[in-house]
């Protein structure tokens, strides 16, 4: 069992690019789902599939490269708030990654969104991961 899951998540992300996988299959949770969801909105990864028949439930996630110079979509995958230190801010203090450019996926009441998204909705929540 792991202690934390989006961790777990975003290390196997980080551990397929260093390998330049194509594919990356994850354990699946409904936070996972939401935040591969987040990720293919945006432009960071190719596309994704959810494989709800079989035990156990799993996600695979195709990981986006540039054709020419083979680097990846996502450059970085850093989690913020973690079981032992969480990190909540309020809509106007949202942490802005690298200038707009990149992401800060936020959990709020109405559930996972991009830091852009709770700024204009005006709400604040549990910052869980940046990505760029």
């Amino acid at each position: 069992m792991f202690t934390d899951p989006i961790s777990d998540y975003l290390t196997r992300l980080r551990n397929g690019i260093m390998a330049n996988h194509r594919i990356v299959e994850i354990p699946s949770s409904k936070m996972k789902k939401e935040l591969t969801k987040i990720l293919f909105e945006k432009g960071y990864i190719l596309n994704y599939k959810f494989e709800d028949e079989k035990f156990p439930a799993t996600i695979k996630i195709a990981l986006k490269y540039h054709p020419v110079s083979k680097l990846s979509a996502i450059t970085t995958l850093k989690r913020v708030s973690r079981p032992g230190l969480r990190k909540y801010e309020s809509h106007d203090k949202l942490p802005r990654v690298l200038n707009g450019l990149g992401i800060a996926v936020v959990s709020t009441s109405q559930g996972l969104m991009t830091d852009k998204e709770a700024r204009v909705n005006k709400i604040g929540g549990e910052v869980v991961c940046y990505i760029s």
